[in-house]
């Protein structure tokens, strides 16, 4: 599996090796845009058939969609049956896009208004103890990913 992003994912690397004949490789990027999605799509088509992933998981949303048009229109690339591809964010687009995107959704509006809430409560009291907050994320299947890309 590829992982397209402008950071080094270390919780994902542990988690690869736990899994025995699973690999992670990191294409990095140098901004979270649709063209550096696309620039990296056309960077896994010159590998050939033999070196590309099975599936890709990007940093974002507008990455995901670059590499959509980035494999396809350079190497006419299936999505899902050569390669799934999964984004993150859940954007408008992601639905939108010509082969619906698989994203994960995270509750935007919810971590926005919990960082404020947050931000006024340290202001208050710059001594308080420091609130942290996880939010469970959601998994949204569209036509961008297969148990197996292989099949």
């Amino acid at each position: 599996m590829n992982w397209v992003t402008w950071w080094g994912p270390s919780s994902a690397r542990r988690e690869v090796e736990k899994h025995p004949g699973v690999s992670l490789e990191i294409v990095p990027v140098d901004a979270l845009t649709v063209l550096e999605g696309r620039r990296a799509g056309e960077e896994l088509v010159q590998r050939g058939a033999n070196r590309r992933p099975d599936a890709v998981f990007a940093a974002n949303d507008l990455v995901a969609v670059g590499l959509l048009q980035g494999l396809f229109i350079n190497g006419r690339i299936r999505i899902p049956e050569d390669i799934s591809l999964v984004g993150y964010d859940d954007i408008m687009f992601a639905s939108a896009s010509v082969v619906p995107l698989t994203s994960i959704r995270q509750p935007s509006a919810l971590i926005g208004r919990t960082g404020v809430e947050i931000l006024i409560e340290e202001a208050q009291d710059p001594d308080r103890e420091p609130r942290h907050v996880l939010y469970q994320p959601e998994l949204v299947v569209r036509g961008s990913s297969s148990a197996d890309a292989t099949d």
